[in-house]
């Protein structure tokens, strides 16, 4: 199960206490707000796109819209998501608690966009559609094991 593998990933930090398990789901943007209390864009909602043979990870401000000019400019294809028996192949993650964490996969490439950065504090997935973890942006960039920043959302 995903989650089992985020929380044994961020064990090996001492923090694997800090995440939140929720009575109700949080697989979208607007449900993992109103469990956590906070505003939508401080969910840290990562998305899956085709590249090659493998896949990118956007994680962005959860009411954010990937902008597919910016998306070809910035990784030289076209926006195309995953299937969610692709993201599950490539995140080890089901659709619904994608997140950067535990991603065992090397044709997996993660970048954090920079609609994020508004934010002290966002509130990426877990592994599951019932987990998140409070975070800074900086953090989210470390663990989640982030090549860069872009900005490929409007």
């Amino acid at each position: 199960m995903g989650i089992d593998k985020v929380k044994a990933y961020f064990k090996q930090y001492e923090m694997e206490d800090q995440i939140m398990e929720f009575e109700t789901s949080s697989a979208t943007v607007a449900l993992a707000a109103e469990a956590i209390g906070c505003a939508a864009d401080k969910i840290a909602k990562t998305l899956a796109f085709k590249k090659d043979e493998g896949c990118v990870l956007v994680v962005a401000a959860g009411e954010a819209r990937v902008d597919n000019r910016k998306f070809k400019e910035t990784f030289m294809t076209k926006a195309k998501m995953l299937s969610p028996d692709e993201v599950l192949h490539f995140t080890g993650h089901e659709v619904g608690g994608v997140c950067p964490f535990a991603i065992e996969h090397e044709a997996v490439q993660v970048y954090i966009d920079v609609s994020l950065k508004a934010y002290d504090k966002v509130y990426p997935a877990c592994g599951s559609s019932d987990s998140a973890i409070e975070l800074t942006v900086d953090e989210l960039h470390t663990f989640g094991k982030a090549l860069d920043y872009v900005d490929v959302c409007k």
